[in-house]
């Protein structure tokens, strides 16, 4: 059965079809403006906005409802990972509610709690800690989304955080090096750092693409629209535009490169035997001119741009900025 994979974002709203699996057969990808600025409604107004804005996108280019996937903007959700002592199943159930009050930051009548063992050592290593992921957020903002899907008649059938969805469009093994996952959305950047195929730490800024555009508006005259042409075409380049883009973006970008920096720093930190040798990167500013070869230049690793359909076949647009639809595959490759 076709599935809808949702990714509302503060800058637009995506979307893809397609018969979900391992191997995701797409049918239609969209990118539609979203002219309210808002990912997560926060009143009954906001709601009934986005619900038209999503209403429209899904009739307009007939979008499967029946099973309609949405993601969870990062900078809303807490993700942690912990280690404690090696519990059994029943005696983690019990005991994971204490855990959250310890590490979410959510008062424990208004989270709405997942968890998932990463790592539990075997029966012989019982002196090695079990690591726990813990994704909490407010029941509000889950609420909220229901709410939308609810106002043109949907029922979603699975939310998730965008990381994780990101994580499996990427479809990491036990092989890849240690990479830091960059995903550079509208008005925000989550880092998430994998290493043996195991999530280390998530963690979000709130600077992102929209930061970029805003300096070229300031620094170059430019309105909104002509801004985001600009920063698209001729991003870094050094080459285009006689330089001015890139120098005007310049600033903006070193500050998203420092927080790349304290990131890396801070698994190695952590892991002193331990280097981050990739990064990946994903989002619609993963596919600025310039970028790859500016973040090389500042670390030293590996730069890499997100691939999300690299197993998947189907109807792919060519003229489409691949890497921003790494949270919509993500989706679709999950079994419901």
């Amino acid at each position: 059965m076709p599935a809808t994979a949702l990714d509302i974002g503060t800058y637009s709203i995506k979307a893809i079809s397609g018969e979900p699996g391992s191997k995701p057969q797409v049918n239609r990808v969209v990118e539609v403006f979203n002219p309210s600025g808002v990912a997560v409604p926060t009143d009954d107004a906001g709601v009934e906005k986005l619900a038209a804005l999503v209403e429209s996108v899904l009739g307009d280019y007939d979008l499967p409802r029946r099973d309609v996937r949405l993601s969870i903007p990062e900078t809303m959700v807490s993700t942690k990972v912990i280690s404690i002592p090696p519990l059994s199943d029943a005696e983690l159930a019990s005991a994971i509610n204490w855990q959250a009050e310890q590490h979410i930051p959510i008062p424990p009548e208004e989270l709405a709690l997942e968890y998932q063992v990463v790592f539990r050592p075997s029966r012989r290593d019982d002196k090695q800690p079990m690591r726990v992921m813990l994704v909490g957020l407010r029941k509000q903002i889950i609420d909220r989304y229901v709410q939308v899907m609810h106002q043109i008649g949907v029922e979603p059938t699975l939310i998730e955080t965008q990381v994780l969805s990101i994580m499996r469009s990427l479809q990491f093994t036990n092989q890849d090096p240690t990479t830091l996952l960059v995903h550079i959305g509208g008005s925000s950047m989550n880092l998430a750092l994998i290493h043996l195929n195991e999530l280390k730490f998530v963690l979000s800024h709130l600077n992102g693409g929209q930061l970029l555009s805003k300096a070229l508006e300031q620094t170059l005259g430019l309105d909104a629209t002509q801004a985001e042409q600009y920063k698209r075409t001729y991003g870094l380049d050094p080459a285009q535009f006689q330089g001015k883009v890139r120098e005007a973006l310049m600033p903006a970008t070193r500050l998203l490169v420092t927080e790349i920096k304290k990131s890396v720093q801070f698994f190695v930190n952590q892991n002193p035997q331990e280097s981050v040798k990739r990064i990946v990167l994903s989002g619609g500013s993963a596919a600025l001119p310039g970028i790859v070869q500016f973040i090389t230049d500042e670390i030293g690793s590996e730069v890499l741009v997100a691939e999300p359909f690299a197993t998947a076949g189907g109807n792919i647009p060519d003229q489409i900025n691949r890497p921003a639809m790494a949270v919509c595959m993500g989706l679709l490759y999950r079994d419901a």
